[in-house]
């Protein structure tokens, strides 16, 4: 009997333990076989010349199929038949897809982002969930990076069935400011300021329009007046930020007032009963 025993021990050593310890050894090789691959090609030069959204999430796809493949292949290795792990498969393909319904979408998410391209690593964009700059687009989210410095992780399946304002696909934008003066002002006197402020910027463009000042409103306080005019995309907060530091400091200078808030209010004396 313990010979028999012995003999079914040996007989597992070596067959299926063998066969146990190569596939283990597979999937470490394997395993630092794909790691080193997906080194190589971000390293490549055909592989640096694609968009930086398109090689994130190329890297990552092509990481998750080839960890797969070597599962597979170290399964088939101790013994288990490849029908049998195909219908496996397929048997809980159903049943992944139905659970994974939210990941598959944020698949589908991910390769539309890829090629429609309605942002890339790099533009700022606002979103209903969140704004910031594209830093990563993988394959199940997009990774942006707030101005003060927050990550915020959207699913790809939700960027592509929502509203997306990205604000770095143009090269230039237009500064829309509103700017309120008292009822007194002079009109004229409020554009030719208005306009010097902005005309003399270094940052601001004559093109696709000149700079623009109109009376747009008679407010409930103040007179509303637009001011409009172009930058390039890369200076745009800093332009606004100095013309309305300037617009402030000139209209001060030339006795423009800048109303506050203002409210009548009426006494009513009752007489005494």
């Amino acid at each position: 009997m313990a010979q028999e025993i012995l003999d079914k021990i040996k007989e597992f050593a070596t067959t299926t333990g063998l066969n146990l310890v190569l596939a283990l050894l597979l999937v470490i090789i394997g395993y630092r076989l794909i790691q080193f691959l997906s080194k190589r090609m971000s390293r490549s030069p055909a592989f640096s010349r694609m968009d930086p959204g398109a090689q994130s999430f190329l890297r990552s796809f092509l990481k998750i199929v080839l960890i797969i493949i070597l599962i597979l292949t170290a399964a088939s290795m101790i013994g288990v038949p490849m029908t049998s792990i195909l219908a496996l498969l397929g048997s809980a393909g159903l049943a992944i897809g139905l659970a994974l319904q939210g990941a598959l979408g944020n698949l589908a998410g991910g390769l539309i982002i890829l090629i429609f391209k309605p942002f890339r690593v790099g533009d700022y964009v606002d979103t209903k969930d969140g704004s910031g700059t594209v830093r990563e687009i993988n394959v199940f989210y997009t990774i942006l990076v707030t101005p003060d410095n927050q990550i915020i992780t959207l699913p790809n399946g939700n960027l592509t069935n929502a509203a997306i304002t990205n604000f770095s696909s143009e090269n230039t934008r237009r500064l829309n400011l509103e700017i309120s003066v008292g009822y007194t002002s002079d009109i004229e006197l409020v554009k030719q300021v208005l306009l010097e402020q902005v005309q003399k910027h270094p940052s601001v463009l004559s093109e696709p329009e000149l700079p623009f000042c109109r009376l747009v409103k008679h407010g409930d306080n103040a007179l509303v007046f637009a001011l409009r005019a172009w930058c390039l995309t890369e200076n745009y907060w800093a332009t606004r930020f100095d013309i309305l530091e300037n617009v402030k400091i000139a209209m001060d200078q030339q006795g423009i007032e800048i109303p506050y808030p203002q409210r009548t209010i009426h006494l009513l004396q009752s007489k005494d009963i």
